[in-house]
C-alpha cells in the first residue's frame, strides 16, 4: 500500500493515507488505454450523417437523349451520380460508431491511467470539497492555493456532500468534477492534475481492484 499526504483546502498536509497499489500502483498497459479512449471518442460520434442515393434524388427517370448518334456518351438518368445534382455513390449514411470494450480491459485501462498519472506525481488527495457556500471565487482560490493552473480532475465519492463545490466549479473552464463511478480514461489522460477527496480514493481502491 502507497502512502499520499492528504490535503485540507487551503493547501496544507494535514495526515497520511494509504491507497490500493492494485489500483494506482500498477505498470500501466498502454494498449488498453488506446483502447479505452478509441471507445469513449466512437461513443460521441452523433452518426446521424445522411447522403442521397439515386432512388431519393429529385428529377426525372426519363432518358435524358437518345442512344445514338450525338456522339456523347450513353446516358440512362439525370439522376446518375456523374450529373450536377445527381446522386452520391459510395456516401455515408446513418450509422452507429460506439463498440465496447471487455469490462475486464476497462477495469486494467482505468487501473493504468490512475497508474500513470500517480507515477508522474499528478495526483493530489485532499480531505474533502465540502464548499460553505456556492462560491466561484472560493474554486479559484483553493486551486491557486495549490498551484492547479491548468485541466484539474475532482474525484469525489457519490455519497459525499460535494453539491456546493460542484456548482462553484463548473463555471472555471479547466475544473471538471465527477464520481468514482463516472470516471473514464479519456478524462483522466486529458487532465493534468487529478484530485482525489481521501473518500473518492478509498472507493476507487474498491471499486476498481
Amino acid at each position: 500500500m502507497a502512502k499520499m499526504d492528504v490535503y485540507n483546502l487551503e493547501a496544507a498536509v494535514v495526515r497520511t493515507m494509504e491507497v490500493s497499489d492494485a489500483v494506482f500502483g500498477i505498470e500501466p498497459n498502454t494498449q488498453a488505454m488506446y483502447d479505452a479512449v478509441l471507445v469513449y471518442q466512437a461513443g460521441l460520434r452523433q452518426g446521424t450523417h445522411n447522403t442521397l442515393t439515386r432512388h431519393f434524388v429529385s428529377g426525372t427517370g426519363k432518358k435524358p437523349f437518345r442512344q445514338k448518334g450525338t456522339g456523347r456518351a450513353r446516358q440512362g438518368s439525370t439522376r446518375a451520380t456523374q450529373w450536377r445534382h445527381g446522386a452520391i455513390a459510395f456516401g455515408p449514411h446513418p450509422r452507429k460508431y460506439g463498440y465496447k470494450l471487455n469490462r475486464k480491459v476497462r477495469r486494467l485501462a482505468l487501473r493504468s491511467a490512475l497508474s500513470d498519472k500517480m507515477a508522474e506525481g499528478k495526483m493530489t488527495v485532499v480531505e474533502n470539497l465540502a464548499f460553505e457556500e456556492i462560491k466561484t471565487k472560493k474554486a479559484v482560490e483553493m486551486m491557486k492555493a495549490f498551484g492547479f493552473d491548468r485541466k484539474t480532475l475532482f474525484v469525489v465519492n457519490y455519497e459525499e456532500d460535494f453539491d456546493n463545490a460542484y456548482l462553484s466549479l463548473r463555471n472555471i473552464p479547466a475544473a471538471l468534477v465527477l464520481t468514482v463511478e463516472e470516471l473514464n480514461v479519456y478524462d483522466i489522460m486529458n487532465a493534468d492534475r487529478i484530485v482525489f477527496t481521501e473518500a473518492a480514493a478509498l472507493r476507487a481502491g474498491e471499486v476498481f481492484e
